[in-house]
C-alpha cells in the first residue's frame, strides 16, 4: 500500500530532535509524499528546509493561515505571494477562517481568504482550506468563485452533514485524519455517508493524533490507523481505501 500524507507540519520545533527518524518511519509504512502546508512568513525558511532535505518526499504549499491574519497580514501576503510565483509548490493553504480563537480579525481573515483564493484560481493552484467554526464564512466567498474551476481540500474537516455534502457538490475533497477515530466526534457516520471517492488522507502532524495515540506527537506513520479505520467504515480493505485516497490525492495536487 501507498500513501500521501496530504497535512503535515513536519517543519515545526516538535520535531527537531528526530525528524529524519520519524520520515524513515513513514516512508517505511507506506507513506510516499508528504505534504507541507505554511502558517506564515516566518515559517517559510523552516518549511523548505525540511523540503530540501528530504527531496521527492515533501512537498510545499505557501499560504497565509487563518490565526497569523493580524495587522501586518497585506505585508504577509504580498511575500508569500512572491515566494509562490517563484518556487514550485504544490497548493495555496493552508487557508480559511477561524472564529474559535478570536473573532477580532475577521474582516482581515475574509479578505485574506478572498485574496488566497483567487490567487490560486489565477495559478491553477488547488486551496488547502481551514476552517473553524466559519463554515457559513467560507461558503459564502467560495461562491463568490463559482465557475471559475476552484479546486481543493476541506483540511481536517469537523462540519456537519450538510457542510460536507456542500463541500463535496463544490468539488472539492475532504481530508479525514484522527479526528475520524475519536469516539464522540461523529465523524464517522459523515464520513459513511460521503463516500471514499470523495476523500483524502492527513495527519496535521504533530496535532490531532489518532487513537491509541490520542493526546501524543502526531506522525505521518499514524496515516495506516486512519487508513484503517475508513476501511472499516466502509466495510472494505484497506488496500482499497489506501488506493482510492492516494488517487484522489495525487490528482488534487498534480503529484
Amino acid at each position: 500500500m501507498q500513501f500521501i500524507d496530504t497535512h503535515t507540519h513536519l517543519y515545526l520545533p516538535e520535531f527537531d530532535t528526530d525528524r529524519d527518524e520519524v520520515v524513515s518511519r513513514a516512508i517505511g509504512n507506506g507513506i510516499s509524499k508528504m505534504l507541507l502546508p505554511n502558517i506564515d512568513v516566518e515559517s517559510v525558511d523552516s518549511m523548505f528546509s525540511a523540503v530540501n532535505r528530504y527531496p521527492g518526499i515533501c512537498y510545499p504549499m505557501i499560504g497565509l493561515h487563518p490565526t497569523s491574519v493580524k495587522e501586518d497580514y497585506l505585508s504577509q501576503l504580498e511575500k508569500l505571494e512572491y515566494l509562490a510565483v517563484k518556487t514550485k509548490i504544490v497548493a495555496i493553504g493552508e487557508i480559511g477562517v477561524d472564529l474559535y480563537w478570536d473573532k477580532t480579525f475577521l474582516r482581515e481573515q475574509l479578505i485574506s481568504f478572498r485574496r488566497q483564493v483567487a490567487f490560486a484560481s489565477d495559478n491553477e493552484l488547488p486551496v488547502v482550506i481551514h476552517s473553524r467554526e466559519a463554515f457559513p464564512e467560507v461558503f459564502e466567498v467560495l461562491e463568490e468563485f463559482k465557475g471559475k474551476a476552484i479546486r481543493g481540500v476541506f483540511h481536517a474537516f469537523t462540519g456537519t452533514q450538510k457542510d460536507a455534502e456542500k463541500a463535496v457538490n463544490m468539488g472539492f475533497k475532504l481530508g479525514i485524519g484522527g479526528i475520524v477515530t475519536f469516539k464522540n466526534s461523529g465523524l464517522d457516520k459523515i464520513v459513511g455517508e460521503i463516500g471514499p471517492e470523495n476523500l483524502i488522507l492527513e495527519t496535521d502532524a504533530p496535532y490531532l493524533s489518532p487513537v491509541p495515540y490520542r493526546g501524543k506527537r502526531n506522525e505521518s506513520t499514524y496515516l495506516c490507523i486512519i487508513n484503517k479505520k475508513l476501511a472499516d467504515i466502509f466495510g472494505t480493505s484497506e488496500e482499497e481505501i489506501a488506493s482510492v485516497t492516494y488517487l484522489n490525492s495525487a490528482s488534487l495536487f498534480n503529484l
